[in-house]
This record gives C-alpha cells, sequence and structure tokens, in this order.
C-alpha cells in the first residue's frame, strides 16, 4: 500500500530507498539496503515532506525519497543500479523496490499537465497529480505486458533480442499488450510476430512487476502448435529449440522470464520420466 504525508521522527528506523538520478543509495559497509533511523540521513532532511512509504519488508517500514538529479556523496554510502538492486534482492523486496522506482519515475515525468501544460499538483489521498486548471488527473503508469515459455517434443524455445546480444543471453518472448487486446491474443500475436509459429494449450503462470521503465509481467506457458522458426530480425535476432540439459545463458531465477524457464525444464523431465505400462 502507497502511503503519503508521513509522520517521522529521528528515531524511525526504516529501509529507505533514496534515488539520485537513476540510482539509488546502499549502505557502502554492508553492501546492501540503507537500513538506519530518519536522524542519520541529514542530507536528505530537505525532502522530508515528499517522503511516500511503499510498504514494508520484515517488521520495517520501507520509505521512497527522489532526490531526482541532485548528486550527493555520503562516505557510508554508496551508489547501485536499480538493475542490481534488485538482482541482490529477496524475491520478497522485489515488489516493494519496483514499486519505489515506478513511483519516482511518475512523479518526475508528471509534474506538468499534459492537456493544458500547467503544474500538476500532488493528490494528498491517493497516489495521483491533478492540474488545478483543467482537473486533468493521472495515475502512475502501468504497462502490461506478456511473457510465455513454450515446449516442444522435450525441448524449450528461447530467443535472443537486441537487449541480450552483448550479454549474449537467451530468454523467452515478451512483448506489449496492445489496446483493445486480451492477454492471451498478445501471446498468439506477439508468438507470431517474432518468431513466427503458432502456440496451444495457454496457460496462465504468474506475473512480476517490471520497472523498466513501468511494466507488468503476465506470464504464461504454452505448447508449440505449427510452423517453422522464422525470427523478424527486427525484435528477435536468434531463435531456437535449446536442450534442457544444454541451455544457453539464461536469465536470473530472480526475473519471471527465469521463473517461467525452470518451470518448462521441470515439466520436460517430468513429461520425460513418466513411462507408460504395458498391457499384458
Amino acid at each position: 500500500m502507497i502511503e503519503q504525508n508521513i509522520l517521522i521522527t529521528a528515531e524511525t528506523r526504516a529501509i529507505w530507498l533514496i534515488f539520485s538520478g537513476e540510482k539509488v543509495f546502499q549502505s557502502s559497509e554492508s553492501s546492501g539496503l540503507l537500513i538506519t533511523t530518519w536522524g542519520a540521513l541529514n542530507f536528505a532532511h530537505a525532502y522530508q515532506e515528499q517522503i511516500v512509504r511503499i510498504g514494508s519488508h520484515g517488521d520495517l517500514p520501507c520509505f521512497l525519497i527522489d532526490m531526482g538529479n541532485e548528486h550527493i556523496e555520503q562516505n557510508n554510502l554508496s551508489f547501485i543500479s536499480m538493475r542490481a538492486l534488485l538482482m541482490q534482492s529477496e524475491t520478497s523486496f522485489f515488489g516493494i523496490a519496483s514499486r519505489a522506482w515506478q513511483v519516482a519515475l511518475f512523479m518526475r515525468t508528471h509534474r506538468f499537465c499534459g492537456q493544458c501544460g500547467t503544474a500538476m499538483q500532488q493528490i494528498n489521498w491517493e497516489m495521483a497529480v491533478q492540474c488545478s486548471r483543467c482537473q486533468h488527473r493521472c495515475y502512475p503508469r502501468i504497462s502490461p505486458c506478456i511473457i510465455v515459455s513454450i515446449r516442444h517434443e522435450g525441448k524449450i524455445l528461447l530467443a535472443q533480442g537486441k537487449p541480450q546480444r552483448s550479454r549474449q543471453m537467451f530468454s523467452t518472448l515478451a512483448g506489449f499488450v496492445e489496446s483493445g487486446e486480451k492477454l492471451e491474443q498478445a501471446v498468439h500475436r506477439e508468438v507470431f510476430e517474432e518468431v513466427g509459429i503458432t502456440v496451444k494449450n495457454l496457460r496462465y503462470f504468474s506475473s512480476q512487476p517490471w520497472p523498466f521503465p513501468h511494466s507488468l509481467m503476465v506470464g504464461f506457458l504454452a505448447d508449440f502448435d505449427s510452423g517453422e522458426i522464422e525470427v523478424d530480425g527486427k525484435e528477435i535476432l536468434e531463435a531456437y529449440w535449446f536442450d534442457p540439459d544444454k541451455l544457453p545463458n539464461i536469465p536470473p531465477k530472480l526475473s519471471i522470464a527465469g521463473q517461467l524457464i525452470q518451470h518448462t525444464i521441470e515439466e520436460i523431465k517430468q513429461q520425460k520420466n513418466i513411462t507408460i505400462p504395458s498391457h499384458s
């Protein structure tokens, strides 16, 4: 739950997500989350009225402070990229960290009204901004994306797009949902557009917020139906069927892509181990 107008004291102990540019402060000593009292964060006190509570982790509240592009050096603190923070976080903290960045980005990019250009004002009772002139109201942007893992004859389909080329990584297929489109329709369209095949037996898997910059990944599992792999050459550069024992470099299990791949591999291995009893 997102809360604004937070009352804190110097003794308030919390997990602090403090953004400067596109990076977040972390403890230099422990190379982890910034856990301390408000009194110890003198450099951030000018932003007290902008503190947003974005949830809790364990028994500690989690607070967001966005310093915009202000850059401050602190002896006991260092900077880390948002992606690096997510990769080193516990699964239970992933959503909170994602929410923090998405809220910070929303406030940065909605300072002025998109209809008349007037400065926007923050709403006190919900996470939104509103124009005092034309009453146009905006909420944090969430862009739904589908992501799907496809299996066929004991193998899994993995593809490499332009963003993965430099890391030599292969992953599942994914794409944004278009206006007026069902999630299932988006899966079938994206798969056909990117690799030229059709799928069947579509099953919902799970979902995950992905703050680069404001996506909600909706995961599916599917089986190959028909066609031959033919990459579009734009978003997807290579795509192949991989044997579970000969996988390329793939995403970590913290990401939904990694979880989809792991689940599909387990399904394939389980299917291979099933023996059909003979009838005498």
